[in-house]
């Protein structure tokens, strides 16, 4: 379990999947994308149009689901999490799983990371 007196940065916050756990940088960003892209818009009723409409693509043919999941993957990374500039996306789509892989810098270009997010 985290003390409040052991987060060292600004931006945190309670990390899924660990009971008294922190997200914190790195971390941090990488749940947010995940949150967001994990999150279909209309779902949060008090933000209507948070997250992504990845999951309209699914019975899309492949080479036509993985652009528009590419495209939705961007958008909604450049709307909802501001701090970072998308650097690359990629797409997996086995069956009927779907493998996102973003890399990511932050906006002040000192550091970035890379996160996979699987639908």
């Amino acid at each position: 379990m985290t003390n409040l007196n052991e987060i060292t940065y600004v931006d945190w916050q309670c990390k899924l999947n660990g009971i008294g756990g922190v997200a914190e940088g790195v971390e941090d960003i990488n749940q947010c994308i995940a949150i967001i892209l994990q999150t279909q818009k209309g779902s949060d009723p008090h933000r209507p149009t948070f997250g992504s409409d990845i999951i309209k693509y699914v019975d899309y043919p492949i080479n036509i689901a993985k652009a528009n999941i590419i495209r939705e993957t961007i958008d909604a990374i450049n709307l909802w999490e501001t701090r970072v500039k998308v650097n690359k996306t990629e797409v997996e789509i086995d069956g009927s799983t779907i493998l996102i892989k973003v890399e990511w810098t932050l906006a002040n270009g000192k550091t970035s990371g890379t996160v996979e997010v699987t639908l």
